[in-house]
């Protein structure tokens, strides 16, 4: 082989590594806890181009919001995955530490590791930090999943923690949850 080549196939490979893990694991699923109203007034279905990155943006994050959560919570947590990418599961945004008495997101949250209210943000699967919209390959038509999770506790994770690292301190601390499906074709 070309040494000319090995730098390239090097990049692709890290490239590779970085998808595997950022679809490696999935959310618990949301109809196993009490259900949780998820809405959106940024879309109704069709997820508009302004909240995708296919243009070289991050995209704006849509606005999103959720009515009373149950007695005893103390923060919710947000993930927004792309089930339909060609590597399995892609995680477009991470949220979590919310406080309980929030009952919306404005759009265009900033790319912040922690937000004035103490909410904090992991990185996506693009590997950057905050909201990564959708961009789904070639001319397909994909769904991006938003699930909010009512939590017994604030979670004790640094910014920019993984996906991995989220899904597990979920566990044994979920109220109740909400899911909003949208979908986004290029």
């Amino acid at each position: 082989m070309p040494t000319s080549r090995i730098p390239r196939i090097g990049r692709v490979a890290s490239f590779l590594t970085l998808i595997a893990i950022a679809c490696s694991s999935r959310p618990p699923a949301a109809q196993n806890y009490s259900p949780l109203h998820l809405t959106s007034s940024s879309f109704l279905g069709t997820i508009p181009d302004r909240y995708a990155s296919c243009n070289g943006e991050t995209g704006n994050s849509p606005a999103l919001a959720w009515q009373a959560p149950p007695a005893g919570t103390r923060s919710f947590a947000l993930i927004v995955t792309d089930p339909d990418a060609p590597v399995g599961t892609f995680t477009h945004w991470l949220l979590w530490n919310l406080p309980a008495d929030r009952r919306s997101l404005p759009e265009g949250v900033p790319a912040q590791p922690q937000l004035p209210d103490g909410a904090r943000q992991g990185r996506n699967g693009f590997g950057n930090l905050g909201y990564g919209g959708p961009c789904p390959p070639g001319s397909s038509t994909h769904r991006y999943v938003f699930d909010l999770y009512a939590l017994d506790t604030a979670l004790r994770l640094a910014p920019t923690a993984s996906k991995n690292e989220l899904i597990e301190a979920l566990q044994g601390h979920i109220l109740a949850a909400g899911e909003l499906i949208g979908r986004y074709h290029r």
